[in-house]
């Protein structure tokens, strides 16, 4: 039986690698990618990837963070897209996608060589992953890590210039789904998602 492909719609690089994996730890194939220019322009676009989903057998994953836009995933799902597609599967990381990858906090102490204990058991409760992402980046044992993952003192940036390479790589080598499901709520629905749509494609 051939894998399902799913097209794919993203904020960025990091989070095409995420529902890459995710993609095909539920047993499909990643498909075209679109968007990677931030959010605003998927907010722009979602009404069009919704309408090219309406077939089970053309399935998309449109995956954004809920940053501080609402309170809660189904808010914002609601105001973006209150009646998906049969084929959509729109997925909101809480906060942000970083909180996914540290709810595998075993892995990921280890790839930024801190101590698992400094990665917080709730992952989904941090106002800002990204920004706890990059202290621990700041307090890791390895040069090369902080270097490429912190800002530079009196830059304007908000996380350092291999930020986004250093985590796909362990997205892409590391990251364990199983294990970070456990503590994430909307990452476990992501995976429900997923394997509903690949099951309905393959009918």
């Amino acid at each position: 039986m051939a894998v399902p492909s799913i097209n794919a719609a993203v904020e960025g690089d990091l989070d095409e690698a995420v529902a890459r994996k995710l993609i095909e730890r539920a047993g499909g194939a990643m498909g075209e990618v679109f968007g990677k220019n931030g959010k605003p322009a998927l907010r722009k676009r979602i009404n069009g990837f919704n309408n090219a989903a309406r077939s089970p057998h053309a399935p998309w994953l449109v995956l954004v963070d809920l940053d501080k836009d609402k309170d809660c995933a189904p808010a914002l799902r609601d105001a973006w897209l209150p009646h998906p597609a049969p084929g959509l599967c729109f997925r909101i990381a809480v906060r942000e996608v970083e909180a996914w990858l540290m709810a595998d906090a075993e892995t990921l102490a280890a790839s930024l060589s801190v101590s698992a204990k400094r990665i917080s058991e709730n992952p989904e409760g941090l106002e800002k992953p990204k920004d706890e992402m990059v202290n621990l980046a700041r307090r890791s044992r390895r040069p090369a890590i902080k270097q490429d993952m912190v800002p530079r003192e009196g830059s304007e940036r908000r996380v350092g210039r291999a930020y986004t390479s250093r985590l796909i790589e362990y997205v892409r080598d590391k990251w364990r789904i199983e294990t970070a499901a456990k503590r994430s709520e909307s990452l476990r629905r992501a995976i429900r998602c997923l394997k509903k749509l690949i099951k309905a494609a393959r009918q």
